[in-house]
């Protein structure tokens, strides 16, 4: 067995140093392997080649069989970091539903084995609104456009001002005094030109709502006021949508998924009502540290990714809170209530 195994050593690196190329080799150590093999099943038992060669047929299948598996591993994990390097010039002819530039764009989702090909796609078709470009809508609004999310709409009637660019990062000094949805707009398309952004350019309210909603998949609730934020979910929950919803307030946000229709509680169950004045108050009144936003508005992008492709286990029935301050994060359980106006019997 040893004579063999020096053998095989000598026609990979000895060839190597010869200047043989890797194909040859490889067929060299193929033909060795059927040779023994056809020793082992042609000579008696009692041969002394058998002998010298392992004495058995079995173990040589058995190493064949590792080294196939462990070269076609190889090949596999050689063929998706090959897919995951960027190139340097587009290349618009178009494979499936996506062309090689997207695939190249996406290859380090599609390498992932809870979205892979197939959840990709899912992102591709899905639409998803998101209510606010401020705060929370900035880089969850980024990353739905980097993710490959096919139509992102964005609803906002804020302009940008200067006091927004601290933590509101999709816009820049030269967008002040221009609506937001469209200084976002400008930002995602440029990031990712193959996704569609559709902009509103108006307060979200009673009379638009549930046509707005209808042409949506999933609502990302980035506000920062009661009144819309117990509208959105209320439409949501009459229209079967899952809701998104962050909040922030100085050190600390929190996170949640709202989707009654698939069990748990909607936002009203949590709030039933909104805080008597100066309780709940705005990041212009009790200021907020700039990066939170970005964790949050990042998490609800994770969270719309799962609820798109069905990775993982979304934040149904539980908040996330997380506090900056001092790097702590916890999770809470959440329940419906009986007498919920909106979800429930009242």
């Amino acid at each position: 067995m040893i004579l063999v195994l020096g053998t095989a050593a000598l026609i990979w690196w000895g060839g190597a140093f010869a200047g043989f190329g890797r194909v040859v080799r490889v067929l060299l150590l193929i033909v060795l392997f059927f040779a023994v093999v056809s020793i082992h099943l042609v000579l008696p038992p009692e041969s002394g080649l058998r002998q010298a060669t392992g004495g058995s047929a079995a173990l040589w299948l058995i190493l064949g069989g590792c080294g196939i598996v462990a070269g076609g591993y190889a090949r596999l994990v050689a063929a998706l970091r090959a897919r995951a390097q960027p190139k340097e010039q587009t290349v618009t002819q178009k494979t499936g539903t996506f062309s090689e530039t997207e695939l190249n764009r996406y290859a380090r989702h599609i390498v992932l084995r809870e979205i892979g090909g197939p959840g990709q796609k899912k992102l591709k078709q899905a639409r998803v609104l998101v209510i606010g470009a401020g705060g929370l809508g900035a880089p969850a609004l980024q990353y739905l456009a980097a993710a490959g999310v096919g139509t992102i709409g964005v609803i906002d009637d804020d302009e940008v001002e200067n006091a927004n660019l601290q933590r509101q990062v999709i816009h820049r000094d030269a967008d002040i005094g221009v609506p937001k949805v469209f200084s976002a707009k400008a930002a995602m398309e440029a990031q990712n030109p193959n996704v569609e952004v559709k902009p509103y350019h108006r307060r979200l309210n009673e009379e638009i709502a549930a046509e707005l909603f209808a042409e949506y998949d999933v609502i990302l609730d980035g506000t920062d006021n009661f009144e819309t934020r117990y509208l959105a979910n209320r439409i949501a929950v009459n229209l079967g949508k899952p809701l998104i919803s962050g909040a922030l307030s100085q050190w600390e946000g929190q996170l949640s998924v709202f989707h009654p229709g698939a069990g748990g509680p909607c936002y009203q169950c949590i709030f039933p009502e909104a805080p008597a004045p100066g309780l709940a108050p705005s990041c212009s009144e009790a200021g907020v540290i700039g990066p939170l936003p970005g964790v949050i508005g990042s998490m609800m992008a994770v969270e719309t990714i799962k609820q798109i492709t069905g990775a993982g286990a979304v934040l149904r029935a539980e908040m996330l809170i997380y506090d900056g301050l001092y790097g702590e994060t916890r999770k809470i359980r959440l329940a419906p209530r009986a007498d919920c106006p909106v979800c429930g019997n009242g």
